[in-house]
């Protein structure tokens, strides 16, 4: 089984860049987009089913803002919109598909970098989100949290960790948060199978900053202690450049 997150920083300017052809060739079973950017009228669904998926998205009520999307090869026994919590939901942040034995959610978190107000917005999601999920894993054991945190969680995974010792994404409270998330009982994918320094996932559109590879890891796909045993791969896939992100992918053996 093979699952794709992605940020695609607008599903149509991906499209324009070729990312249909991408996920033809790349196949995965499940495929986690996080800011869509795009309504259920903006949001071609046809190219998708064309190729084998069900379609399932959550806009934000902003448009041309935010949104996640699940495209999936099998269809889930039930799909759930949101995280139920208003504020968050307008923003078109979370969406779950739930399968026999495990579910894969898809989350877009809030940026800090716009000023006060969104850093105190982001770490007031922090607090919740994980209440939120520590409630659902009572009845979702087997859960994969897919999508884009905003946060670098150890210094090798930021470029210069120095001067960005400031920069919200690396602050000391949401690196904290990011350790005390995992030791609620997941696993970093990536990590558990990859330790090599200079491994992003994000770069600034600022000239050469991406050839450079002067980079974030801030995309992650997060494995609950449940499904432990199930992990086979997992992966950065920097060569797709249809955003300022690249894709993750987690493979896992069949749960049957």
């Amino acid at each position: 089984m093979k699952i794709i997150s992605y940020n695609v920083n607008g599903i149509r300017s991906a499209l324009s860049k070729g990312f249909a052809d991408w996920v033809r060739a790349a196949n995965p079973d499940v495929l986690c987009l996080q800011e869509i950017k795009a309504d259920e009228t903006k949001f071609d669904k046809t190219v998708w089913q064309e190729l084998g998926y069900h379609v399932y998205i959550h806009p934000a009520q902003k448009k041309g803002y935010s949104g996640v999307a699940i495209l999936s090869k099998q269809e889930p026994k039930n799909v759930c919109i949101g995280c139920g919590i208003e504020h968050y939901d307008q923003e078109g942040r979370v969406i779950r598909v739930d399968f026999d034995g495990y579910s894969v959610l898809n989350v877009y978190m809030p940026s800090g970098s716009s000023g006060e107000h969104r850093q105190a917005f982001k770490i007031q999601w922090l607090q919740d989100f994980q209440q939120y999920i520590q409630t659902l894993k009572n009845t979702v054991p087997g859960l994969v949290i897919c999508g884009d945190y905003n946060i670098c969680h150890q210094a090798i995974d930021i470029h210069n960790p120095k001067s960005n010792a400031n920069s919200s994404g690396f602050l000391p409270e949401e690196r904290n948060w990011f350790s005390g998330f995992l030791q609620d009982g997941f696993i970093d994918s990536f990590r558990h199978f990859n330790t090599e320094p200079h491994q992003y996932t994000w770069w600034s559109y600022r000239a050469n900053v991406r050839a450079k590879n002067l980079g974030w890891r801030i995309d992650y796909l997060l494995v609950s202690d449940h499904l432990k045993p199930h992990m086979k791969r997992a992966a950065i896939l920097s060569e797709a450049k249809h955003s300022d992100h690249c894709p993750v992918l987690l493979e896992m053996h069949p749960l049957a």
